[in-house]
């Protein structure tokens, strides 16, 4: 059955209306509060009758916030895309789908235990209480449902604090998650939010003392803000995954995966393809099949045009009385993040059929599209003379982040080598980026992918303490 896209715009349309209503009037209903103070003690009073509850009800509450998720998908989508402008409908109907239904509920605490001549001890996962958790413009819907089903199935409540620019879709989705909790036989308010988020009121959350733990999914100040609070945090941080080809690899799948996987949401996932290095002897054919499958070849004064468009540059002095050139640094310009490639083509005046999903183009390695993470469907290919060559580049240009990296290749000795020197949380082999996170490939899923704080994708287990409780000289039936 095929989405219809005008009924679900003209759906999306009223209901961005509706919540702009009531955050505009400072609404109280379904979770959103006119302070961080209310929000967290509301909070801290639903955890509490959360801790209540059995395991087996605590489960029933997750399977009614997957429903309404995933029976809300297209909407939130439509929504995120009309409030922030970034992405597409399509890709992100399926985000929110994923983190409906494989993101890991209470199955994920899984107790441990020791007995023998001295007794029996058990290890158990018990909640921290009251997380706050800092969710991206990016992936503002998905995250929300991601973290929340996470959280609650640990036994948490969670304080958001959305990014502005996504606020109307990230407060419609805690609602509708309260909604589906409360329906359930659930406590009110395990979500909170405040009616308008801010950097001021993302401090405050953070500083607040009921708040037991902090969550950031975002850009690297973020993530340092959570890790200097003094809280226990977990920080999702940037990526700038490389993907390397080699001469062993299936090219014409290699180039199809790659296009996918670059294009996915506009590029809006850190997992995201953000630059190729082929061994030479296939490069030109990657990069023909690249085009046979959406993406879309500029070179020369095209790609000098490009930068000016996407990137704003600085130009610095090296070091103090130095007589040297300055050197260059690039900041991405945000009008551009998540946008199609014919709207990015178009601004260098090139016109392209809607079929095509990526601009690519071949550059040096020390060009700003391969050491920016540009988190928008542009795609630089590096050339380089073997593996070990194209592996020494893509640590390198991966920039330490350890967060995710591709490669295709026959070879298990190449394989191996790279997974060993690059240390990401995610190496994805013979496939699109995405399925690292489930889709397509085997696994759970998460949006919150903790590699600075190395907690890795994270699910209902990360969010607990560790409990153990001994009892001596008993229930040890050996």
């Amino acid at each position: 059955m095929e989405i219809d896209q005008s009924l679900i715009a003209r759906i999306a349309a009223e209901v961005m209306a509706k919540v702009q209503k009531e955050a505009g009037s400072g609404s109280r209903g379904m979770g959103i509060f006119a302070t961080i103070d209310e929000a967290v003690e509301a909070a801290r009073l639903a955890q509490k009758q959360l801790r209540k509850l059995t395991i087996e009800k605590r489960e029933v509450l997750i399977t009614a916030m997957r429903e309404a998720a995933y029976k809300n998908a297209a909407i939130l989508a439509e929504m995120a895309v009309n409030e922030s402008g970034m992405g597409r409908v399509a890709d992100k109907v399926l985000k929110n789908q994923l983190a409906a239904r494989k993101t890991p509920g209470t199955e994920d605490l899984k107790t441990e235990a020791w007995s023998g001549d001295k007794g029996l001890t058990l290890i158990e996962r018990g909640p921290y209480g009251v997380i706050g958790a800092i969710t991206p413009t990016t992936n503002p819907s998905e995250t929300v449902i991601n973290n929340g089903i996470s959280m609650v199935a640990a036994g948490n409540s969670v304080v958001f604090s959305p990014h502005p620019t996504a606020k109307n879709t990230s407060l419609h989705t805690i609602r509708l998650l309260n909604e589906a909790i409360i329906s359930a036989g659930g406590p009110a308010n395990l979500l909170t939010a405040v009616a308008e988020p801010s950097l001021e009121a993302t401090n405050a959350m953070m500083a607040h003392p009921h708040i037991n733990m902090l969550v950031a999914t975002g850009g690297p100040a973020v993530v340092r803000a959570v890790m200097s609070s003094g809280k226990k945090a977990i920080g999702a941080g940037a990526g700038n995954p490389p993907v390397i080809v080699d001469e062993t690899a299936n090219i014409e799948r290699a180039a199809k995966d790659i296009i996918a996987g670059c294009s996915f949401d506009n590029n809006l996932p850190c997992i995201a393809e953000k630059e190729v290095i082929a061994v030479g002897s296939i490069a030109d054919r990657l990069i023909a099949y690249m085009q046979k499958y959406g993406g879309y070849l500029i070179s020369g004064q095209d790609i000098d045009r490009l930068v000016k468009v996407v990137l704003t540059e600085n130009a610095e002095l090296a070091a103090s009385g130095c007589t040297e050139k300055p050197k260059r640094t690039y900041a991405v310009n945000k009008k551009f993040v998540g946008k199609d490639a014919k709207y990015i083509l178009k601004q260098i005046g090139i016109d392209v059929p809607d079929d095509i999903r990526a601009v690519i183009c071949e550059t040096e390695a020390d060009h700003p599209f391969v050491l920016e993470e540009l988190m928008m469907p542009v795609l630089p290919v590096i050339q380089v003379n073997n593996v070990q060559e194209a592996i020494e580049l893509a640590v390198s240009v991966e920039h330490g982040n350890r967060h995710t990296a591709v490669m295709h290749s026959r070879n298990v000795d190449n394989l191996t080598r790279f997974a060993k020197a690059v240390e990401t949380t995610i190496f994805v082999k013979n496939a699109p980026s995405f399925a690292g996170i489930g889709v397509g490939g085997e696994g759970f899923t998460t949006f919150t992918i903790a590699g600075p704080t190395g907690e890795g994708l994270t699910s209902a287990r990360s969010f607990t303490r560790q409990r153990r409780c001994v009892l001596v000289d008993a229930l040890s039936v050996v």
